[in-house]
C-alpha cells in the first residue's frame, strides 16, 4: 500500500522551512548590523601618560608664577605616577621650607631619604627645619616659664651636641684676658731720667717733664 502524506503533515514541514529560513534571514540581518555598527564606530583614543618631566616642567612653570600650591599638586603627580623617583619630593621639600612649614618639609625631605640617604639637600632641610622648630618650641617655654628640668638639661645637651659637631666645642668662651701694657723703649726711659736731673734737684717731681 503506498505512502500518502496527510495534509496536516505537508503543513507542518512547510511551516518549518519557514522558520528555517527566516531564522536564517534573521540571523544574517542581525550580523550585518553588528558588522555595520563596528566599521561605523570610530576607535577611542587612549589618553597619554604624562611623563615626568613633563610633570616636572609645568610645576616649575606655576612655582615661578607664584602658584605654589598648584606647583606642589603637580609634583605630588609625578610621585604617586613614579614612585621610585624623589624628584618629586625634592621640590615639595625645598618649596615648603621656603614657606616656613617646615614640618612639611621635614616630611618631604624623610620621602626623598627614603630615595637616596644620601642626598645632602634633604638632609640639610631636615637639620635646619627641625631646628628652626626647636627654637620657637624652646622660645614659646621659655617665655611661659616653663623651660626647667629635663626639658633644660636635654635642651643643654643638644645645644651642646649641635656645637661639637659644627667644631665649636665650648659652649660660652671664656672672657679675654686684659691686654698686657707694652713697656717703654729704653731709650725714652733714660731721656726721662736726663730731664729729671736737669731740673738740679734729686727731689723733683719725675713727671713734671710731661707737665
Amino acid at each position: 500500500m503506498p505512502y500518502s502524506i496527510s495534509p496536516l503533515s505537508s503543513l507542518s514541514l512547510r511551516g518549518l522551512r519557514r522558520g528555517v529560513r527566516l531564522g536564517f534571514r534573521l540571523g544574517a540581518a542581525v550580523a550585518l548590523a553588528v558588522t555595520l555598527s563596528a566599521c561605523s564606530s570610530t576607535p577611542t583614543a587612549v589618553p597619554k601618560a604624562p611623563n615626568l618631566d613633563e610633570l616636572l616642567t609645568q610645576a616649575s612653570q606655576a612655582a615661578a608664577t607664584g602658584n605654589k600650591e598648584q606647583a606642589v599638586t603637580l609634583w605630588k603627580q609625578g610621585a604617586a605616577a613614579f614612585p621610585a623617583e624623589k624628584a618629586p619630593w625634592s621640590h615639595i621639600a625645598q618649596t615648603r621650607y621656603e614657606a616656613g612649614q617646615y614640618g612639611d618639609a621635614i616630611q618631604a625631605a624623610l620621602e626623598v631619604l627614603v630615595r637616596d640617604p644620601n642626598d645632602k639637600l634633604a638632609n640639610s632641610i631636615i637639620a635646619i627645619s627641625g631646628l628652626r622648630l626647636s627654637t620657637r618650641a624652646l622660645g614659646d617655654l621659655s617665655r611661659q616659664n616653663n623651660l626647667s628640668g629635663s626639658i633644660k638639661s636635654e635642651s643643654q645637651e643638644l645645644a651642646k651636641l649641635l656645637r661639637e659637631n659644627l667644631g665649636e666645642s665650648v659652649l660660652v668662651p671664656p672672657p679675654a684676658a686684659p691686654a698686657v701694657a707694652e713697656r717703654p723703649p729704653v731709650r725714652k726711659a733714660k731721656k726721662a731720667a736726663k730731664s729729671a736731673a736737669n731740673t738740679g734737684s734729686g727731689n723733683a717731681n719725675p713727671f713734671q717733664a710731661l707737665n
